[in-house]
Protein backbone atom coordinates (compact mmCIF):
# COMPACT_ATOMS: atom_id res chain seq x y z
CA UNK A 1 0.00 0.00 0.00
CA UNK A 2 1.50 3.24 -0.73
CA UNK A 3 2.22 5.88 1.93
CA UNK A 4 -1.04 8.23 0.33
CA UNK A 5 -3.79 5.37 0.10
CA UNK A 6 -2.51 4.43 3.24
CA UNK A 7 -3.29 8.01 4.98
CA UNK A 8 -6.57 7.84 3.27
CA UNK A 9 -7.62 4.43 4.86
CA UNK A 10 -6.21 5.77 8.37
CA UNK A 11 -7.90 9.61 7.52
CA UNK A 12 -11.45 7.40 7.02
CA UNK A 13 -11.19 4.89 10.01
CA UNK A 14 -10.52 7.96 11.71
CA UNK A 15 -13.78 9.49 10.61
CA UNK A 16 -15.81 6.11 11.35
CA UNK A 17 -14.14 6.28 14.65
CA UNK A 18 -15.76 9.74 15.29
CA UNK A 19 -18.99 8.85 13.55
CA UNK A 20 -19.05 5.73 16.34
CA UNK A 21 -18.03 8.35 19.03
CA UNK A 22 -21.20 10.15 18.84
CA UNK A 23 -23.83 10.05 21.13
CA UNK A 24 -26.81 7.62 19.47
CA UNK A 25 -29.50 9.46 20.02
CA UNK A 26 -33.13 9.50 19.48
CA UNK A 27 -34.92 11.03 15.43
CA UNK A 28 -38.45 11.13 15.72
CA UNK A 29 -40.66 11.42 12.44
CA UNK A 30 -40.99 14.92 13.34
CA UNK A 31 -37.02 15.18 13.10
CA UNK A 32 -36.90 13.00 10.23
CA UNK A 33 -39.80 15.48 8.80
CA UNK A 34 -37.35 18.48 9.63
CA UNK A 35 -34.10 17.02 8.60
CA UNK A 36 -35.79 16.73 5.01
CA UNK A 37 -37.07 19.95 4.77
CA UNK A 38 -33.91 21.39 5.99
CA UNK A 39 -32.29 19.40 2.99
CA UNK A 40 -34.49 20.16 0.06
CA UNK A 41 -33.44 24.29 0.81
CA UNK A 42 -29.52 23.01 0.55
CA UNK A 43 -30.18 20.59 -3.00
CA UNK A 44 -31.95 24.14 -4.22
CA UNK A 45 -29.05 25.79 -3.42
CA UNK A 46 -26.18 23.22 -4.34
CA UNK A 47 -28.16 22.61 -7.22
CA UNK A 48 -26.02 25.24 -10.08
CA UNK A 49 -22.64 24.25 -8.59
CA UNK A 50 -24.09 20.37 -8.73
CA UNK A 51 -24.60 20.46 -12.06
CA UNK A 52 -21.87 22.93 -13.32
CA UNK A 53 -19.21 20.88 -11.60
CA UNK A 54 -20.76 17.39 -13.42
CA UNK A 55 -21.07 18.92 -16.51
CA UNK A 56 -17.44 19.28 -16.50
CA UNK A 57 -16.16 15.82 -15.54
CA UNK A 58 -18.78 14.48 -18.14
CA UNK A 59 -18.18 16.92 -21.11
CA UNK A 60 -21.98 17.64 -21.33
CA UNK A 61 -22.83 20.88 -23.32
CA UNK A 62 -25.85 23.47 -23.91
CA UNK A 63 -28.83 20.69 -24.58
CA UNK A 64 -27.61 17.87 -22.52
CA UNK A 65 -26.63 19.27 -18.99
CA UNK A 66 -31.02 18.58 -18.41
CA UNK A 67 -29.07 15.22 -18.03
CA UNK A 68 -26.92 16.09 -14.55
CA UNK A 69 -30.11 18.07 -13.21
CA UNK A 70 -32.62 15.68 -13.59
CA UNK A 71 -30.67 12.25 -12.43
CA UNK A 72 -28.69 14.37 -9.88
CA UNK A 73 -30.34 17.53 -7.50
CA UNK A 74 -34.22 16.98 -8.91
CA UNK A 75 -34.07 13.08 -8.41
CA UNK A 76 -32.76 13.87 -4.54
CA UNK A 77 -35.45 16.37 -4.64
CA UNK A 78 -37.65 14.38 -5.34
CA UNK A 79 -37.45 11.57 -3.08
CA UNK A 80 -36.67 14.00 -0.14
CA UNK A 81 -40.31 15.38 -0.80
CA UNK A 82 -41.72 12.50 -1.04
CA UNK A 83 -39.98 11.73 2.31
CA UNK A 84 -41.46 13.90 3.93
CA UNK A 85 -45.32 13.37 2.06
CA UNK A 86 -44.93 9.87 3.57
CA UNK A 87 -43.29 10.69 7.03
CA UNK A 88 -46.39 13.39 7.30
CA UNK A 89 -49.09 10.72 6.39
CA UNK A 90 -47.56 8.30 8.91
CA UNK A 91 -47.54 11.49 12.39
CA UNK A 92 -50.59 12.12 11.21
CA UNK A 93 -52.82 8.50 10.12
CA UNK A 94 -50.12 5.96 10.83
CA UNK A 95 -49.45 4.97 7.40
CA UNK A 96 -48.02 6.50 4.18
CA UNK A 97 -51.35 7.47 2.13
CA UNK A 98 -51.41 5.80 -0.86
CA UNK A 99 -52.42 7.44 -4.40
CA UNK A 100 -54.93 4.95 -5.85
CA UNK A 101 -56.97 1.79 -4.49
CA UNK A 102 -55.05 -1.18 -4.18
CA UNK A 103 -56.06 -4.13 -6.63
CA UNK A 104 -55.32 -7.53 -7.26
CA UNK A 105 -54.12 -9.01 -10.43
CA UNK A 106 -55.28 -11.46 -12.85
CA UNK A 107 -52.49 -14.07 -10.98
CA UNK A 108 -54.06 -13.09 -7.25
CA UNK A 109 -51.53 -10.93 -6.54
CA UNK A 110 -51.96 -7.43 -4.97
CA UNK A 111 -50.95 -4.60 -7.21
CA UNK A 112 -50.16 -1.24 -4.93
CA UNK A 113 -50.45 1.78 -6.92
CA UNK A 114 -47.76 4.55 -6.32
CA UNK A 115 -47.63 6.64 -9.52
CA UNK A 116 -48.68 9.24 -10.54
CA UNK A 117 -48.20 10.64 -6.82
CA UNK A 118 -50.48 13.34 -5.28
CA UNK A 119 -48.90 16.91 -4.67
CA UNK A 120 -46.39 16.95 -7.55
CA UNK A 121 -48.64 17.45 -10.56
CA UNK A 122 -46.89 13.77 -11.83
CA UNK A 123 -50.15 13.33 -14.28
CA UNK A 124 -49.10 16.37 -16.17
CA UNK A 125 -45.37 16.19 -16.29
CA UNK A 126 -45.05 12.96 -17.19
CA UNK A 127 -48.51 12.23 -18.62
CA UNK A 128 -49.85 8.86 -19.42
CA UNK A 129 -47.77 7.00 -17.44
CA UNK A 130 -48.47 4.61 -14.31
CA UNK A 131 -47.04 2.46 -12.16
CA UNK A 132 -48.06 -0.32 -9.36
CA UNK A 133 -45.73 -2.61 -7.24
CA UNK A 134 -46.73 -6.09 -7.96
CA UNK A 135 -46.50 -7.41 -4.23
CA UNK A 136 -44.71 -11.24 -2.76
CA UNK A 137 -48.09 -14.03 -3.51
CA UNK A 138 -48.29 -14.53 0.12
CA UNK A 139 -48.81 -10.82 0.85
CA UNK A 140 -52.25 -9.80 2.67
CA UNK A 141 -53.78 -5.92 2.26
CA UNK A 142 -53.46 -5.26 5.69
CA UNK A 143 -49.26 -6.70 5.96
CA UNK A 144 -48.04 -4.31 2.63
CA UNK A 145 -45.85 -2.46 4.75
CA UNK A 146 -44.97 -5.23 7.11
CA UNK A 147 -42.84 -3.90 10.31
CA UNK A 148 -41.44 -1.06 8.26
CA UNK A 149 -44.43 1.35 10.02
CA UNK A 150 -43.24 -0.18 13.19
CA UNK A 151 -39.65 0.08 12.64
CA UNK A 152 -40.37 3.82 11.31
CA UNK A 153 -41.76 4.57 14.85
CA UNK A 154 -38.77 3.62 17.02
CA UNK A 155 -37.12 6.96 17.20
CA UNK A 156 -33.82 4.77 18.66
CA UNK A 157 -30.67 5.22 16.01
CA UNK A 158 -29.24 1.55 15.66
CA UNK A 159 -26.35 0.58 13.82
CA UNK A 160 -23.60 2.29 11.43
CA UNK A 161 -24.11 1.34 7.37
CA UNK A 162 -21.86 2.05 5.40
CA UNK A 163 -23.03 3.18 2.15
CA UNK A 164 -20.42 2.55 -1.17
CA UNK A 165 -21.38 5.07 -3.58
CA UNK A 166 -21.58 4.94 -7.05
CA UNK A 167 -19.31 6.63 -9.24
CA UNK A 168 -22.08 6.78 -12.73
CA UNK A 169 -25.35 8.75 -11.40
CA UNK A 170 -24.87 11.14 -8.90
CA UNK A 171 -27.62 11.19 -7.15
CA UNK A 172 -27.28 7.44 -6.36
CA UNK A 173 -24.84 8.41 -3.18
CA UNK A 174 -27.29 10.94 -1.69
CA UNK A 175 -30.50 8.32 -2.52
CA UNK A 176 -28.96 5.47 -0.73
CA UNK A 177 -27.55 7.20 2.05
CA UNK A 178 -31.41 9.09 2.69
CA UNK A 179 -33.22 5.66 2.46
CA UNK A 180 -30.79 4.52 5.30
CA UNK A 181 -31.34 7.56 7.63
CA UNK A 182 -34.67 8.78 7.02
CA UNK A 183 -36.44 5.34 6.88
CA UNK A 184 -34.01 3.02 8.39
CA UNK A 185 -32.92 4.88 11.47
CA UNK A 186 -29.20 4.12 10.68
CA UNK A 187 -25.95 6.15 10.98
CA UNK A 188 -24.22 5.96 7.75
CA UNK A 189 -20.67 6.63 6.58
CA UNK A 190 -20.59 7.06 2.87
CA UNK A 191 -17.72 6.23 1.03
CA UNK A 192 -17.64 8.56 -2.21
CA UNK A 193 -17.04 6.61 -5.79
CA UNK A 194 -13.48 8.06 -6.97
CA UNK A 195 -15.26 9.00 -10.39
CA UNK A 196 -17.63 11.47 -8.60
CA UNK A 197 -15.86 12.76 -5.58
CA UNK A 198 -15.27 15.67 -7.47
CA UNK A 199 -19.09 16.32 -5.96
CA UNK A 200 -17.88 15.84 -2.26
CA UNK A 201 -18.47 19.24 -0.69
CA UNK A 202 -21.30 19.60 -2.77
CA UNK A 203 -23.11 16.33 -0.85
CA UNK A 204 -21.68 17.42 2.41
CA UNK A 205 -23.80 20.96 2.05
CA UNK A 206 -27.01 19.06 0.70
CA UNK A 207 -26.59 16.50 3.62
CA UNK A 208 -25.13 19.16 6.23
CA UNK A 209 -28.32 18.47 8.19
CA UNK A 210 -27.55 15.03 8.86
CA UNK A 211 -23.90 15.66 9.39
CA UNK A 212 -25.12 18.04 12.15
CA UNK A 213 -27.10 15.52 13.63
CA UNK A 214 -24.70 12.90 13.87
CA UNK A 215 -26.08 11.03 11.57
CA UNK A 216 -23.99 11.05 8.76
CA UNK A 217 -20.31 11.15 7.65
CA UNK A 218 -18.54 11.32 3.80
CA UNK A 219 -15.24 10.05 3.08
CA UNK A 220 -13.21 9.45 -0.26
CA UNK A 221 -10.94 6.89 -1.16
CA UNK A 222 -9.66 4.38 -3.64
CA UNK A 223 -10.43 0.18 -3.05
CA UNK A 224 -8.08 0.18 -0.28
CA UNK A 225 -10.22 2.99 1.66
CA UNK A 226 -13.31 0.53 0.68
CA UNK A 227 -11.65 -2.56 1.57
CA UNK A 228 -10.38 -1.01 5.17
CA UNK A 229 -14.19 -0.09 5.74
CA UNK A 230 -15.62 -3.53 4.80
CA UNK A 231 -13.48 -5.05 7.34
CA UNK A 232 -14.23 -2.74 10.16
CA UNK A 233 -16.27 -4.55 12.76
CA UNK A 234 -17.98 -1.63 13.63
CA UNK A 235 -19.49 -1.15 10.55
CA UNK A 236 -22.40 -3.21 11.15
CA UNK A 237 -23.74 -3.82 7.51
CA UNK A 238 -22.94 -2.59 4.32
CA UNK A 239 -24.55 -1.40 0.75
CA UNK A 240 -23.13 -1.35 -2.65
CA UNK A 241 -24.22 0.19 -5.82
CA UNK A 242 -21.56 -0.91 -8.14
CA UNK A 243 -20.37 -4.44 -9.82
CA UNK A 244 -20.65 -7.59 -8.92
CA UNK A 245 -16.76 -7.59 -8.96
CA UNK A 246 -17.18 -5.22 -6.21
CA UNK A 247 -19.58 -7.54 -4.49
CA UNK A 248 -17.57 -10.88 -4.53
CA UNK A 249 -14.89 -8.76 -3.24
CA UNK A 250 -16.87 -8.01 -0.46
CA UNK A 251 -18.70 -10.98 0.74
CA UNK A 252 -16.18 -13.73 -0.40
CA UNK A 253 -12.43 -12.03 -0.72
CA UNK A 254 -12.64 -13.25 -4.45
CA UNK A 255 -11.07 -11.51 -7.69
CA UNK A 256 -12.10 -12.19 -11.02
CA UNK A 257 -11.54 -15.60 -11.77
CA UNK A 258 -10.70 -16.75 -8.43
CA UNK A 259 -12.51 -19.24 -6.08
CA UNK A 260 -14.73 -18.99 -3.57
CA UNK A 261 -14.22 -20.17 0.21
CA UNK A 262 -16.62 -22.56 1.36
CA UNK A 263 -18.23 -19.85 2.99
CA UNK A 264 -18.81 -15.50 2.98
CA UNK A 265 -15.61 -13.84 4.80
CA UNK A 266 -18.19 -11.55 6.06
CA UNK A 267 -21.21 -12.06 8.44
CA UNK A 268 -22.14 -8.62 8.09
CA UNK A 269 -25.62 -7.97 6.07
CA UNK A 270 -24.66 -6.71 2.62
CA UNK A 271 -27.63 -5.57 0.22
CA UNK A 272 -26.91 -4.42 -3.43
CA UNK A 273 -27.35 -3.05 -6.87
CA UNK A 274 -25.98 -4.38 -9.37
CA UNK A 275 -25.11 -4.83 -12.88
CA UNK A 276 -27.30 -6.28 -15.88
CA UNK A 277 -28.23 -7.39 -19.22
CA UNK A 278 -30.87 -4.87 -19.55
CA UNK A 279 -33.52 -6.40 -22.38
CA UNK A 280 -36.08 -4.47 -24.10
CA UNK A 281 -38.59 -7.19 -25.69
CA UNK A 282 -40.25 -5.73 -29.04
CA UNK A 283 -43.17 -7.68 -29.90
CA UNK A 284 -44.26 -7.89 -33.17
CA UNK A 285 -47.40 -6.04 -34.37
CA UNK A 286 -48.96 -3.24 -36.50
CA UNK A 287 -46.97 -0.36 -35.56
CA UNK A 288 -47.86 2.84 -37.13
CA UNK A 289 -45.22 4.74 -38.32
CA UNK A 290 -45.50 7.48 -35.61
CA UNK A 291 -45.32 4.65 -32.93
CA UNK A 292 -42.30 3.16 -34.20
CA UNK A 293 -40.35 6.42 -34.54
CA UNK A 294 -41.56 7.17 -30.71
CA UNK A 295 -40.12 3.75 -29.34
CA UNK A 296 -36.79 4.19 -31.57
CA UNK A 297 -36.10 7.40 -29.44
CA UNK A 298 -37.17 5.80 -26.60
CA UNK A 299 -34.54 2.76 -27.35
CA UNK A 300 -32.12 5.67 -28.45
CA UNK A 301 -32.37 7.56 -25.03
CA UNK A 302 -31.92 4.19 -23.04
CA UNK A 303 -28.19 3.53 -24.58
CA UNK A 304 -26.92 7.31 -24.90
CA UNK A 305 -27.96 8.53 -21.79
CA UNK A 306 -24.89 9.31 -19.66
CA UNK A 307 -23.09 7.83 -22.29
CA UNK A 308 -25.11 4.78 -21.74
CA UNK A 309 -22.54 3.92 -18.06
CA UNK A 310 -26.19 2.91 -16.47
CA UNK A 311 -27.17 -0.64 -15.51
CA UNK A 312 -30.63 0.09 -16.83
CA UNK A 313 -28.91 1.19 -20.44
CA UNK A 314 -30.68 -1.25 -23.14
CA UNK A 315 -27.97 -3.78 -23.94
CA UNK A 316 -29.88 -6.41 -25.41
CA UNK A 317 -32.73 -5.80 -27.91
CA UNK A 318 -34.97 -9.01 -28.53
CA UNK A 319 -36.99 -8.96 -31.59
CA UNK A 320 -39.03 -11.37 -34.13
CA UNK A 321 -37.21 -12.66 -36.82
CA UNK A 322 -40.33 -12.96 -38.96
CA UNK A 323 -41.68 -9.31 -38.00
CA UNK A 324 -42.06 -7.42 -41.16
CA UNK A 325 -41.10 -4.12 -39.35
CA UNK A 326 -38.07 -5.20 -37.90
CA UNK A 327 -36.13 -3.87 -40.99
CA UNK A 328 -38.00 -0.53 -40.94
CA UNK A 329 -37.54 -0.24 -37.05
CA UNK A 330 -34.09 -0.91 -36.76
CA UNK A 331 -33.32 1.79 -39.36
CA UNK A 332 -35.11 4.38 -37.36
CA UNK A 333 -33.35 3.18 -34.30
CA UNK A 334 -29.67 3.81 -36.09
CA UNK A 335 -31.09 6.84 -37.30
CA UNK A 336 -31.75 8.21 -33.68
CA UNK A 337 -28.20 6.82 -32.99
CA UNK A 338 -26.80 8.50 -35.70
CA UNK A 339 -28.57 12.05 -34.90
CA UNK A 340 -27.08 11.99 -31.44
CA UNK A 341 -23.93 13.62 -30.58
CA UNK A 342 -21.22 11.26 -28.94
CA UNK A 343 -19.81 12.03 -25.53
CA UNK A 344 -16.65 11.78 -23.68
CA UNK A 345 -16.09 8.27 -22.51
CA UNK A 346 -15.64 9.41 -19.11
CA UNK A 347 -15.80 6.06 -16.83
CA UNK A 348 -12.55 4.20 -16.62
CA UNK A 349 -11.97 1.02 -18.84
CA UNK A 350 -14.60 2.12 -21.27
CA UNK A 351 -12.39 2.16 -24.18
CA UNK A 352 -10.53 -1.37 -23.68
CA UNK A 353 -14.71 -2.78 -22.61
CA UNK A 354 -15.88 -1.17 -26.72
CA UNK A 355 -13.09 -3.15 -28.15
CA UNK A 356 -13.96 -6.41 -26.55
CA UNK A 357 -17.56 -6.01 -26.31
CA UNK A 358 -18.11 -4.21 -29.92
CA UNK A 359 -14.88 -6.27 -31.51
CA UNK A 360 -13.21 -3.25 -33.12
CA UNK A 361 -10.32 -1.74 -32.55
CA UNK A 362 -9.14 1.91 -32.30
CA UNK A 363 -12.17 3.00 -31.97
CA UNK A 364 -11.93 6.28 -30.62
CA UNK A 365 -12.94 8.99 -33.13
CA UNK A 366 -10.69 12.44 -33.41
CA UNK A 367 -12.67 13.95 -30.16
CA UNK A 368 -11.74 11.46 -28.38
CA UNK A 369 -15.45 9.84 -28.26
CA UNK A 370 -16.74 6.13 -28.65
CA UNK A 371 -19.39 5.82 -31.17
CA UNK A 372 -22.99 4.78 -30.94
CA UNK A 373 -22.61 0.82 -31.53
CA UNK A 374 -25.49 -1.42 -32.71
CA UNK A 375 -25.13 -5.16 -33.62
CA UNK A 376 -27.55 -6.77 -35.07
CA UNK A 377 -28.66 -10.28 -35.25
CA UNK A 378 -26.28 -11.89 -32.48
CA UNK A 379 -26.53 -15.23 -31.14
CA UNK A 380 -25.79 -16.80 -27.61
CA UNK A 381 -23.53 -19.34 -29.01
CA UNK A 382 -21.68 -16.39 -31.08
CA UNK A 383 -21.10 -14.15 -28.83
CA UNK A 384 -21.91 -15.15 -25.62
CA UNK A 385 -20.30 -12.28 -23.36
CA UNK A 386 -23.01 -9.89 -24.87
CA UNK A 387 -25.33 -12.46 -23.36
CA UNK A 388 -23.44 -12.84 -19.91
CA UNK A 389 -21.94 -10.01 -19.24
CA UNK A 390 -22.90 -6.21 -18.96
CA UNK A 391 -20.66 -4.12 -20.67
CA UNK A 392 -21.28 -1.00 -19.00
CA UNK A 393 -20.14 0.65 -22.53
CA UNK A 394 -22.31 2.45 -25.34
CA UNK A 395 -22.83 -1.47 -27.13
CA UNK A 396 -25.80 -2.62 -27.65
CA UNK A 397 -27.08 -6.04 -29.51
CA UNK A 398 -30.28 -7.58 -31.22
CA UNK A 399 -31.16 -11.10 -31.32
CA UNK A 400 -34.28 -12.70 -32.80
CA UNK A 401 -36.42 -15.38 -31.89
CA UNK A 402 -38.84 -17.07 -34.69
CA UNK A 403 -41.50 -16.47 -33.34
CA UNK A 404 -43.94 -14.47 -35.52
CA UNK A 405 -47.45 -15.08 -33.35
CA UNK A 406 -47.35 -12.02 -30.96
CA UNK A 407 -48.54 -13.72 -27.84
CA UNK A 408 -46.19 -16.77 -28.38
CA UNK A 409 -43.33 -14.57 -29.33
CA UNK A 410 -43.88 -12.83 -26.00
CA UNK A 411 -43.65 -15.89 -23.94
CA UNK A 412 -40.66 -17.17 -25.64
CA UNK A 413 -39.51 -13.78 -25.30
CA UNK A 414 -39.76 -13.76 -21.78
CA UNK A 415 -38.39 -16.91 -21.19
CA UNK A 416 -35.44 -16.07 -23.24
CA UNK A 417 -34.71 -12.75 -21.07
CA UNK A 418 -35.01 -15.15 -17.94
CA UNK A 419 -32.89 -17.96 -18.43
CA UNK A 420 -30.27 -16.67 -21.26
CA UNK A 421 -29.54 -13.25 -19.99
CA UNK A 422 -27.36 -12.24 -17.01
CA UNK A 423 -29.41 -10.06 -14.55
CA UNK A 424 -32.63 -9.58 -12.68
CA UNK A 425 -32.93 -5.57 -12.23
CA UNK A 426 -35.16 -4.31 -15.17
CA UNK A 427 -36.86 -5.14 -18.34
CA UNK A 428 -38.52 -3.35 -21.11
CA UNK A 429 -41.09 -4.12 -23.22
CA UNK A 430 -42.73 -2.50 -26.21
CA UNK A 431 -46.30 -3.98 -27.45
CA UNK A 432 -49.16 -2.71 -29.35
CA UNK A 433 -52.28 -0.60 -27.59
CA UNK A 434 -54.93 -3.92 -29.04
CA UNK A 435 -52.74 -6.62 -27.61
CA UNK A 436 -53.25 -4.82 -24.27
CA UNK A 437 -56.57 -4.06 -24.72
CA UNK A 438 -57.61 -7.07 -26.07
CA UNK A 439 -54.79 -9.34 -23.38
CA UNK A 440 -55.04 -8.25 -20.58
CA UNK A 441 -55.33 -10.51 -18.17
CA UNK A 442 -52.42 -13.15 -20.08
CA UNK A 443 -50.17 -10.07 -19.98
CA UNK A 444 -50.61 -9.68 -16.12
CA UNK A 445 -49.62 -13.48 -16.07
CA UNK A 446 -46.53 -12.59 -18.78
CA UNK A 447 -45.52 -9.83 -16.17
CA UNK A 448 -45.58 -11.97 -12.96
CA UNK A 449 -43.50 -14.47 -14.65
CA UNK A 450 -40.79 -11.94 -14.93
CA UNK A 451 -37.79 -12.58 -12.91
CA UNK A 452 -36.92 -8.27 -12.61
CA UNK A 453 -37.31 -5.51 -10.48
CA UNK A 454 -39.12 -3.22 -12.75
CA UNK A 455 -40.69 -4.10 -15.61
CA UNK A 456 -41.81 -1.16 -18.18
CA UNK A 457 -44.28 -1.14 -20.91
CA UNK A 458 -43.66 0.99 -23.88
CA UNK A 459 -40.90 2.98 -21.36
CA UNK A 460 -37.31 2.90 -20.41
CA UNK A 461 -36.88 1.42 -17.09
CA UNK A 462 -34.61 4.32 -16.23
CA UNK A 463 -37.82 6.34 -14.95
CA UNK A 464 -38.58 3.59 -12.76
CA UNK A 465 -35.38 4.52 -10.95
CA UNK A 466 -36.14 8.97 -11.11
CA UNK A 467 -39.74 8.72 -10.08
CA UNK A 468 -38.69 7.13 -6.61
CA UNK A 469 -41.94 5.88 -5.25
CA UNK A 470 -40.98 2.85 -7.17
CA UNK A 471 -39.25 0.68 -5.21
CA UNK A 472 -35.99 0.42 -6.96
CA UNK A 473 -33.80 -3.31 -6.86
CA UNK A 474 -33.25 -6.58 -8.25
CA UNK A 475 -35.58 -9.51 -8.18
CA UNK A 476 -36.16 -10.46 -4.88
CA UNK A 477 -34.63 -14.41 -4.20
CA UNK A 478 -30.84 -13.09 -4.93
CA UNK A 479 -28.26 -14.85 -2.63
CA UNK A 480 -24.51 -14.11 -1.90
CA UNK A 481 -23.68 -17.78 -4.23
CA UNK A 482 -25.90 -16.42 -7.04
CA UNK A 483 -26.18 -12.35 -6.73
CA UNK A 484 -27.42 -11.38 -9.83
CA UNK A 485 -28.57 -7.89 -9.77
CA UNK A 486 -27.92 -7.68 -5.92
CA UNK A 487 -29.94 -7.61 -2.78
CA UNK A 488 -32.23 -5.67 -1.42
CA UNK A 489 -34.13 -2.45 -2.81
CA UNK A 490 -34.20 1.50 -2.34
CA UNK A 491 -36.39 3.80 -2.30
CA UNK A 492 -39.34 2.14 -1.56
CA UNK A 493 -40.94 5.75 0.13
CA UNK A 494 -44.01 4.34 0.39
CA UNK A 495 -42.27 1.74 2.73
CA UNK A 496 -43.87 -1.73 1.04
CA UNK A 497 -42.86 -4.85 2.46
CA UNK A 498 -42.11 -7.81 0.40
CA UNK A 499 -42.51 -6.15 -2.62
CA UNK A 500 -41.80 -8.39 -5.96
CA UNK A 501 -41.65 -5.64 -9.06
CA UNK A 502 -42.47 -2.61 -10.03
CA UNK A 503 -44.67 -1.83 -13.51
CA UNK A 504 -44.58 0.99 -15.31
CA UNK A 505 -46.85 1.53 -18.10
CA UNK A 506 -46.85 3.91 -20.57
CA UNK A 507 -48.32 5.04 -24.47
CA UNK A 508 -46.19 4.04 -27.65
CA UNK A 509 -46.18 7.76 -28.45
CA UNK A 510 -45.44 10.32 -25.52
CA UNK A 511 -46.98 13.50 -25.43
CA UNK A 512 -45.08 16.15 -24.86
CA UNK A 513 -41.80 14.78 -26.26
CA UNK A 514 -39.77 13.55 -23.42
CA UNK A 515 -37.19 15.27 -22.12
CA UNK A 516 -34.88 12.29 -21.95
CA UNK A 517 -35.23 11.90 -25.80
CA UNK A 518 -31.88 12.85 -27.13
CA UNK A 519 -34.07 14.88 -30.23
CA UNK A 520 -35.72 17.29 -27.45
CA UNK A 521 -34.69 20.93 -28.25
CA UNK A 522 -35.45 22.19 -24.80
CA UNK A 523 -34.35 19.76 -22.27
CA UNK A 524 -32.11 21.86 -20.29
CA UNK A 525 -34.89 24.66 -19.66
CA UNK A 526 -37.67 21.64 -19.15
CA UNK A 527 -35.33 20.31 -16.50
CA UNK A 528 -34.64 23.50 -14.53
CA UNK A 529 -38.26 23.64 -14.29
CA UNK A 530 -38.87 20.08 -13.09
CA UNK A 531 -36.25 21.34 -10.41
CA UNK A 532 -37.87 24.55 -9.62
CA UNK A 533 -41.82 22.28 -9.39
CA UNK A 534 -40.23 19.94 -6.88
CA UNK A 535 -38.65 22.26 -4.84
CA UNK A 536 -42.26 24.51 -4.62
CA UNK A 537 -45.05 22.51 -5.81
CA UNK A 538 -47.87 24.84 -7.21
CA UNK A 539 -49.75 25.28 -10.21
CA UNK A 540 -47.99 28.59 -11.29
CA UNK A 541 -45.02 26.95 -12.25
CA UNK A 542 -47.10 24.67 -14.74
CA UNK A 543 -47.48 27.34 -17.54
CA UNK A 544 -43.70 27.90 -18.14
CA UNK A 545 -42.86 24.01 -17.29
CA UNK A 546 -45.71 23.26 -20.30
CA UNK A 547 -44.64 25.47 -23.08
CA UNK A 548 -40.72 24.31 -22.10
CA UNK A 549 -42.09 20.74 -22.53
CA UNK A 550 -44.64 21.05 -25.81
CA UNK A 551 -41.95 23.32 -28.00
CA UNK A 552 -39.19 20.59 -27.63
Amino acid sequence: MSPIANSASKSAIKTLEELVALPIGQISIEDRIRLCRECVERVVQMAPEWVRLESEAKGLVEGERWEAVLSGPAVVLRQLQLSIQTLSGVAETGRPVLPGTVRRTATGQLAVPVFPTAGFFDSVTFAGLTAEVHMHPDAAEHQIHGDLLEHLSRSHVDGISLVLGAGNVSSIPATDTLNRVIFEGRRVLLKLNPVNDYLEHVFRDVMGPLIKAGLLRIVTGGGDVGASLVRDDRVTEIHVTGSVVTHEAIVWGTQPGGSRPDRPITDKCVTSELGNVTPWIVVPGDYTAKQLASQAQHLAASITNNVSFNCIATKMIVTSRRWSQRDEFLNLLRKALDETPTRKPYYPGATDRYVRFAAVEDPLDANGHLPWKLLVDQKPSERPELFNEESFVCVCAETTLDESDSKKFLEAAVAFVNDQLYGTLSASITLSNGLQRSERAWLERIIGSMRYGSVCLNQWSGLAYGLISTPWGAWPGSTYEDVQSGIGSVHNTYLLANHEKSVLRGPLVNSPKPIWFPSHRKADSVGWKLLELYHRPGLLRLPGLGVAAWTG
